[in-house]
């Protein structure tokens, strides 16, 4: 058999919205990388509709907003089927509603554009570390090999992860024991239900703009079933919501079916030499609250520029260690909370006295912060270490800054894809550039915080190319260090 070969920087495995984000972020940091998918045409099943407060900002950091257009924003969200106002500062409080199929759309055409390529038709067969590389072989339409040759290999393919088999990657946790069941349906007319607990199960339904129905049930007492791909019949959705609503929509037009269940499970380690995971190949659980989705897209934002530096030969590999120390901590987290939502929404009726306690503790202010901040990714803050400050590795708060004559958002500061050193003395000048040995790599901002913000009364920041806090005080002591540690050695 004749093979092609390919030899580039990085190979991206799944064309996913993890993926795509992935391949975007490495080719704006002048990687190049080439994305493989075994789909045959773009994905029209929209399984993800939500992107929450964390993931806007992040669009917002590479300017594809203005792409999403003006999406439904609702201010409301959830916690196990009790409602939660998920309103929290941050320039897109909320959650906004955005098929699957649009934002896919969207980040695969800004990662093309950035020079990703795209090899559709190719599955991935097998795959070897050899401690300077990867070589994979994948099989491409009537049986083509494609032959690949790659510095690293960045797993995006999903929870039935074909990297994760390959490589034999433990993936401890939990089989699913519930399920949900959902459709697409078009052609019905039935009342709109926000997780309504019924006598014997869980329904949901709400009607989009184009008409079309979401529907979802549970009947309590059931078990999840083996179900490859998720695949499921519209007769025994049908079936199953008569029994718990007495609703008929069998004379409904079902446009996407699929059942999912409430399997916990994340690797152990999220890079094995020079092959790393990230999304649903890193990590399985429910999607509630549309948390798995923004999950991945955010591990792909905190891998990008860190592999990119060392593709670049910026920094030193072991900078990549630091994707598996803050996002496992991150995703263990997510699915803890995702457990819990799921007792709490598929649980039998004798979780009624816990729904009911959760419901009076969510009215308390303190309590539904937390929460919120937890669905929406706002509060990650990644364990930096250093001199102790309140915004050390956290986002950047979404802020105007003034920079000689404009303003400015803090989310604009990081669109280059490189870090800033922001100087907030007001001075505009001061002690020789503390930065000056990492300019390809570190831009140093002069600007003045408005009064009040969370960045008032703080002379120096440094933010990483995610949006991160790295290091922030008065005068420059431990910045080296930090500029160190995140962008490689002075050059």
């Amino acid at each position: 058999m004749t093979a092609d070969h390919l030899s580039t920087d990085v190979v991206v495995v799944g064309a996913g919205p993890v993926g795509l984000m992935l391949a975007g972020e490495l080719a704006h940091g002048g990687v190049d990388v080439v994305l493989v998918e075994k789909r045959h045409a773009p994905n029209t099943e929209s399984r993800a509709s939500t992107l929450h407060a964390r993931t806007m900002e992040i669009l917002d950091s590479r300017a594809l907003l203005p792409e999403f257009g003006d999406p439904p924003n609702e201010p409301r969200g959830h916690f196990g089927g009790l409602p939660l106002d998920l309103t929290l500062p941050t320039s897109h409080p909320g959650q906004w509603k955005v098929p699957q199929t649009r934002t896919e759309v969207i980040l695969q055409e800004w990662a093309l554009s950035l020079g990703a390529t795209l090899k559709c038709k190719h599955e991935v067969t097998a795959l070897k570390d050899t401690g300077h590389g990867v070589e994979a072989e994948a099989t491409g339409p009537d049986g083509t090999l494609l032959r690949l040759h790659c510095r690293y290999l960045i797993a995006c393919d999903g929870e039935d992860s074909t990297v994760r088999r390959l490589t034999g990657a433990p993936f401890p946790g939990q089989d699913a024991a519930r399920e949900l069941l959902r459709a697409d349906v078009a052609g019905i007319d039935i009342p709109a239900r926000r997780f309504e607990r019924l006598e014997t199960g869980l329904a949901i339904a709400a009607r989009r703009p184009d008409g079309v129905t979401r529907v979802m049930v549970h009947e309590f007492g059931s078990t999840a079933q083996h179900r490859p791909g998720g695949d499921v019949s519209f007769e025994e959705i049908t079936a199953v919501w008569k029994r718990v609503t007495g609703e008929d929509i069998s004379s409904g037009t079902p446009l996407w079916a699929n059942a999912f269940g409430d399997a916990s499970r994340q690797l152990t380690h999220y890079r094995h030499g020079r092959i790393l995971f990230a999304g649903d190949a890193a990590h399985q659980q429910m999607p509630i609250g549309g948390q798995a989705l923004n999950l991945g897209v955010q591990d792909a934002f905190n891998l990008g520029w860190k592999l990119a530096l060392v593709v670049r030969g910026k920094a030193p590999h072991t900078l990549l260690d630091t994707y598996h120390s803050e996002r496992h901590e991150t995703g263990r987290r997510v699915l803890a909370n995702i457990r819990a939502q799921a007792l709490m929404l598929l649980g039998p009726p004798q979780v009624g006295p816990l729904r009911a306690l959760l419901g009076e503790l969510t009215a308390l202010d303190d309590v539904r912060r937390h929460l919120a901040g937890m669905i929406s990714g706002l509060d990650v803050r990644y364990d930096i270490g250093g001199p102790a400050h309140p915004l050390l590795g956290a986002r950047l708060p979404c802020t105007e800054l003034r920079l000689r004559e404009r303003t400015v958002t803090t989310a604009r500061l990081v669109r280059s894809g490189g870090g800033v050193l922001l100087d907030l003395t007001a001075r505009g000048s001061g002690p020789p550039a503390p930065a000056e040995g990492w300019a390809d790599r570190v831009t140093e901002v002069a600007a003045q915080p408005t009064p009040g913000s969370a960045l008032y009364g703080t002379e120096r920041v440094l933010v990483r190319p995610d949006g991160h806090v790295a290091w922030a005080g008065s005068g420059t002591d431990g910045l080296t260090e930090a500029l160190t540690r995140w962008f490689g050695p002075p050059r």
